[in-house]
């Protein structure tokens, strides 16, 4: 798959889990791939190797999103690396899966910072920095539409991140980008399984119409799709991503 050759791209969060796969999926279709990891650079470090392991490029850096001079040199290090920008996936997120009478003040700050602010930060960055008719995809939840008890703070940032999804593909338009954002439904990765149990998984998986908790491949695709040519008409748009759960 070439379809994305020579195109380069920013994946936040994007050491493990559901950001892990989309960099390898972008990769696979000819992109060059920034790597971005807050804390872990053995498991960048991997994700890398396995990306030039099959003939493509990448680059690991290490960046806070949460901090917006560290994502000023995100953007820098793309640059100085292969020379632009083209897509920007926002991947980076944390769950803190607890009620919200029990949230400490540092608990949603952290929650904040992380999930919304950083989405907020790289996308005013990309603003400048993202070649025309370049792609944009923010990763929400379907949580935003469910009621589930333990999900509050959660919630309640990735229904920003949707909002700011919606008001950036009216002021970037302009220039040919488009914004989108994509919302998964339960997907096994250590995030999802952290403080559940094994009924609290089954239970969610019932709630789907397929019988299943979702794998990360199932939500990388749909990345791959928003970023391609293909997707050129779609902007501003929420891409419900859970198996039928709602």
């Amino acid at each position: 798959m070439t379809e994305l050759y020579e195109k380069v791209a920013i994946v936040t969060g994007s050491s493990r889990g559901i950001g892990a796969e989309i960099a390898l999926r972008l990769a696979r279709a000819g992109a060059r791939v920034v790597v971005n990891y807050a804390h872990d650079h053995q498991a960048a470090d991997e994700i890398c190797m396995r990306i030039t392991q099959t003939g493509g490029k990448c680059a690991a850096v290490q960046a806070d999103v949460s901090n917006p001079d560290d994502v000023r040199r995100l953007f820098d290090a793309a640059i100085e690396h292969f020379g632009r920008i083209d897509i920007l996936v926002n991947n980076a997120g944390i769950l803190i899966f607890k009620n919200i009478a029990e949230f400490t003040d540092d608990e949603f700050d952290r929650i904040l910072n992380i999930n919304l602010k950083s989405i907020f930060y790289t996308l005013r960055e990309a603003a400048g920095r993202l070649t025309d008719h370049g792609r944009i995809v923010n990763i929400s939840s379907t949580v935003t539409r469910l009621m589930l008890p333990k999900y509050g703070p959660y919630a309640a940032t990735k229904g920003a991140v949707e909002q700011l999804t919606r008001i950036f593909a009216r002021e970037i338009g302009e220039r040919g980008i488009t914004v989108n954002s994509v919302s998964p439904g339960p997907i096994f990765t250590d995030m999802f399984r952290a403080g559940k149990t094994e009924e609290d998984i089954q239970r969610m998986a019932a709630l789907s119409s397929l019988g299943r908790i979702g794998e990360t491949d199932d939500i990388a695709q749909i990345v791959l799709f928003l970023v391609s040519a293909e997707a050129r008409w779609i902007t501003g748009q929420n891409i419900g991503a859970n198996g039928g759960i709602i």
